[in-house]
Formats: C-alpha cells, structure tokens, sequence
C-alpha cells in the first residue's frame, strides 16, 4: 500500500515476450483499491507463489486449461491472503485463505473462489508443501508413475518444488531415486537433506554416460517436468514397460515453434518398442477426488519429517519478475514464494 492507503501496487503484463521475459515486460504500477460488493471480499496478499505454468499463459494463445493475461492486466498466480473487508457471511476479516489474486498487493475475490485456511502455523506451505506443486508430484507419481519397491526412479528439477517431492515420495514407497539438478550444490542436498540415492548435475556434458552408470538396471519411472537434454539422456535407459508422468517441459517454454532437434521418431519408437506410459497431466482435473487424501498424507509426512520442504522466498512485490526470470533459468533452490506484506 502506499502511503495515504488509497492505492496498491500490481505488477502487470507488459509486453508478449518473444522467447525468454524480460523485465521489460512487466510492469509495477498503482491503482486505486477496489471496494468489495455484496458478496465479495478485499482480500491483502502475504504471499504469491511463482510457478513455471505462468511463461505460457504470457503468450497469445495461452494453454487449452487456462486462458493467456490480457497485455495490461495483472500476472495470474496463487496466493495466500489475509481477509481485510469480508462481505459474505461465511467469511471474517482477519481470516487466512487461499485463493488466486496474482502478482497484487490486494484483490476482490469472490467466496467460492476461496479456500479456509484456518490457523495454519506457516501460511507459505499452502503453496508449497501442502499446496499445487505437491499435489502435482503427489498425483504424478502415485497416480501415473505407480512406483513399486526396488524400482528405480528418476526425476529432473530434483531440488524444484515438484521434483523434491517427488523424489521423497517414491523413497517413501522404497524406490530406488535418481535426481537431476542444476548445480553441485543442488545435488548434494538431494542427497544428503531429501535422501535421495544419487543426483547428477544437468549441466555436466557427460550427463548421458552419468545417467547410465547410475541407473544399471534401467529407469522405471521418469518425472517429466523438464525436457531438452535431460529427456534425451533419459529416453534410452527407459526399461519396457516404464512410465512416464508429464507435468511440464521448462527447458522449452521459451522456445519458438521449430526450435531444437525433433524428437519425435525417436520417443514414439521407444514408446512403441518398450510399451512405455507416458502421459500427461494437468493438476486442476484432479481435486475434487485427490486433493482431501493428498492433504491428508503430506500433512502426516511433513508432520514425522518424512518430507521436507525447502522453500525460496524472496521479499517485495517489486522482485517477482526477476525472481520469475530467475526461476525458468533454474536459478531458484526451492519453492519460488514472493513475500508480498508481513502478517
């Protein structure tokens, strides 16, 4: 808020990035606080979480399960917000929700659109640990990847929100984890902080050859959420019958239509030849019937420390685009959360 408390800040689409964002297309600006109508609630962000869905949603055509932001409206995301003005009788002022404001300080929200979040000791987990990016590993693995003990499992982003959780979920359920991340460091807190078995820096030219001797019995299950080189490493130590959840391919998000190697022949003759599952996903369609038991067994996992969760959280409404730019170049070490206003 500024200084007389009629205005808030919003950072809002500037310009349709051609391949990677830039600062240059985001804009911060002011504009006058909304007032609620009957039925609504004012609603002031604490925290915003950045997540990679939203590079698609600054082009043109968006994505066939949520509509591209309008050039001059504000950036699309979750939050967690505090209820300032509540014009619904199910709500009270000072209650925490969850809900979709977007990169804003405050926002008009309707009650449906809302989520209780009761007292919930670190609100920021409801995007992390207890929220989307976990329901999406959660629902990925379990679901689609169905890992079995002794198998072998490998994910990319290892150190991500997704991919963290990923990889403690199927030790969980006595796979055997192999992560992929950006940089040594990375890599030596999968190992050593989320348990995982091994975890090989993407970056090193020799990942393919790493891969292998890592994987001696081939790979069971790969999380897809990355793409690129990884995915070419990962496609030939695929065992028949592997499966492979998609939740995202970041290494292509700023692509243009006809950039990089056509990968094509080679996946759908791998899919045919090894009677590989490889499917996609898209997290919305599934929590009306996954979302209570998820909630229920991370919170019992995070609860005896099963799970951890690491997040990044940058302060200030005015750092999400270069912590956003930031985090489509793997530079975040966590889950990306904005603090936006102390509670």
């Amino acid at each position: 808020m500024s200084h007389d408390h009629s205005t808030y800040r919003r950072i809002v689409l500037a310009n349709r990035p051609h391949g990677e964002p830039t600062l240059q297309d985001f804009r911060l600006e002011a504009v006058p606080v909304p007032v609620p109508a009957d039925g609504q609630l004012l609603l002031r962000t604490l925290y915003l979480s950045l997540d990679p869905y939203m590079r698609n949603l600054m082009d043109e055509a968006g994505t066939s399960y949520a509509s591209a932001v309008p050039v001059g409206a504000p950036m699309v995301g979750g939050t967690v917000s505090r209820v300032e003005v509540s014009k619904h009788p199910d709500f009270r002022a000072g209650d925490l929700v969850l809900g979709s404001s977007g990169w804003q300080e405050y926002a008009l929200a309707d009650a449906q659109e809302l989520t209780p979040l009761g007292d919930l000791a670190q609100p920021s987990l409801a995007l992390s640990g207890l929220g989307m990016p976990a329901f999406t590993a959660y629902v990925g693995l379990l679901d689609i990847g169905a890992p079995k003990p002794g198998e072998t499992v490998v994910v990319a982003a290892a150190t991500g929100a997704v991919g963290a959780t990923v990889g403690q979920i199927a030790k969980l359920k006595g796979a055997r984890v192999v992560g992929i991340a950006g940089g040594a460091d990375k890599c030596a807190y999968a190992v050593s902080e989320l348990g995982f078995d091994a975890c090989l820096d993407r970056r090193d030219p020799r990942l393919a050859e790493q891969l292998a001797a890592a994987c001696p019995d081939g790979i069971d299950v790969y999380f897809e959420n990355v793409g690129g080189a990884v995915f070419d490493a990962v496609l030939p130590l695929l065992n028949i019958g592997a499966r492979v959840p998609v939740c995202g391919f970041i290494a292509h998000y700023n692509d243009k239509a006809s950039a990089g190697p056509d990968r094509l022949p080679a996946a759908t003759a791998a899919i045919l030849q090894k009677r590989i599952r490889m499917q996609g996903f898209i997290i919305l369609d599934h929590y009306a019937t996954r979302f209570d038991a998820f909630r229920r067994d991370m919170g019992a996992w995070i609860a005896d420390g099963s799970v951890k969760v690491r997040e990044d959280v940058v302060t200030g409404l005015e750092h999400a685009p270069e912590a956003f730019i930031g985090l489509l170049q793997g530079r975040n070490f966590g889950k990306l959360v904005i603090r936006i206003a102390h509670d």
